[in-house]
């Protein structure tokens, strides 16, 4: 049978070191954070930090994301080639720092060109949708036949005048009387404007309207177009060759 040896501790199993890790663990308050922790997180967060600089250096200022294509809608007389032109978007600039606004304002010089609309199309594709004019009349000038549309624009000169529509046989210069004819061609009934063969002028307030058969119209200016057009139609039921509508209050007819 063993005796203890006097003066020293019973044998637990452990070495004093560990027993004292032991108790530095248990001493530790709950939630506190280590020197190792903070280091390892501060790494993490510098990582995240360069990851995003890289990310949008790449998007804002290299190729990653740049301009492959200008996909362009809508262009019937126009040609594509024209219209990227016009845009003079650069092939391989960042798509994201492309001023859409900048494009849309250089598209609308184009003198055929109603409206536009211009988008990006991620990756790489800038899409231009344009409307192009449409004319409601012509005129007749010494450099060819020039196409007015619904807003009054003289926007385009052509060899040919268009089947079915009226001539405005006024100068293009005079603005106002083109505005007032297109005005009220415009706003006339679909089968009264398809009677209209040309519109005449000297001011805005002026407007004659020669109908097939021979028959002529007294319009005056743009005002109450709509109730002029309800007076000439019934008086279009009467025998005459001139009508005169420009005041609809007393219309004539001879």
């Amino acid at each position: 049978m063993s005796t203890p040896v006097r003066g020293r501790p019973p044998r637990t199993g452990t070495s004093p070191a560990a027993d004292r890790a032991r108790a530095r663990r248990a001493r530790r308050v709950p939630g506190r954070v280590t020197r190792r922790t903070v280091v390892r997180r501060r790494v993490v967060a510098l990582l995240v930090l360069l990851s995003i600089v890289g990310l949008v250096v790449g998007i804002f200022f290299t190729p990653l994301l740049g301009v492959d294509e200008v996909d362009v809608r809508g262009a019937k007389e126009l040609t594509v080639e024209q219209v990227r032109a016009k845009a003079g978007v650069k092939q391989g600039s960042p798509i994201v720092r492309v001023d859409v606004h900048g494009i849309a304002d250089r598209v609308r010089q184009l003198p055929r060109v109603e409206s536009v609309e211009v988008a990006r199309s991620l990756p790489g594709t800038i899409r231009l949708t344009i409307v192009e004019r449409s004319p409601v009349a012509f005129v007749k000038a010494n450099d060819g036949v020039h196409l007015v549309d619904a807003t009054a624009e003289d926007y385009a000169i052509v060899a040919v005048p268009p089947i079915g529509l009226p001539e405005l046989q006024l100068p293009v210069e005079a603005k106002p009387a083109v505005t007032s004819a297109v005005g009220i061609l415009v706003q006339l009934p679909e089968e009264l404007r398809a009677e209209v063969l040309t519109m005449s002028a000297q001011t805005g307030a002026d407007v004659k309207l020669a109908l097939s058969g021979g028959r002529e119209v007294r319009w005056g200016d743009l005002d109450d177009t709509a109730r002029k057009a309800a007076v000439l139609k019934v008086l279009l039921t009467r025998e005459g060759t001139v009508f005169d509508v420009s005041s609809p209050e007393l219309p004539t007819v001879s």
